[in-house]
């Protein structure tokens, strides 16, 4: 309850305005079966934007939840990156959308590997397109340092106390 966002520049010299990283939960909700999308937009060492919600179709495989979150953060990467272009801050490059699932990042760079998915809306394939375009790029990030893992399942005390550091929680 004593906790505050607090913001402070990186220490690494980043050429980016803010970071995005998406998670999720494979079938985490046991009435539905849906998975748990979970976003966190952070700018130096704060969050800015975050979002964690139950994905609207219920998700086939652990890489399939972690793509379909990979959109909705994309999504909110995008209109961020629209918001601080009306504000005079031009991107110089694409944002970067940190994800721990491997097989999503697959999906999302190797258009061959959409036939295994092709069940799912078609909505949910612009996010090739804004890689192809230069608007995002994808990177790996292990689970350990993902920002959004607390925003889709419960963690251990010291997991929760790092993922609060990672957000720029503190007291």
């Amino acid at each position: 309850m004593d906790y505050k966002l607090t913001y402070a520049p990186l220490s690494s010299v980043s050429k980016e305005r803010f970071e995005v990283y998406s998670d999720a939960d494979h079938g985490g909700n046991p009435d539905s079966g849906k998975s748990t999308s979970a976003y966190v937009v952070k700018m130096g060492t704060g969050a800015v934007s975050w979002s964690s919600k139950l994905q609207s179709i219920v998700a086939l495989s652990t890489t399939e939840a972690e793509y379909v979150s990979a959109v909705s953060a994309g999504s909110e990467a995008i209109w961020i990156r629209q918001l601080l272009t009306e504000l005079g801050y031009e991107p110089s490059g694409p944002t970067t959308l940190h994800m721990d699932n491997q097989s999503a990042i697959q999906v999302a760079r190797n258009p061959e590997h959409h036939g295994r998915m092709k069940h799912l809306d078609l909505r949910f394939y612009w996010l090739r397109d804004a890689m192809e375009n230069e608007t995002l790029s994808i990177d790996y990030v292990p689970t350990d340092s993902m920002a959004a893992d607390i925003l889709t399942k419960s963690l251990s005390k010291v997991k929760v106390e790092e993922a609060c550091k990672q957000l720029g929680l503190g007291s």
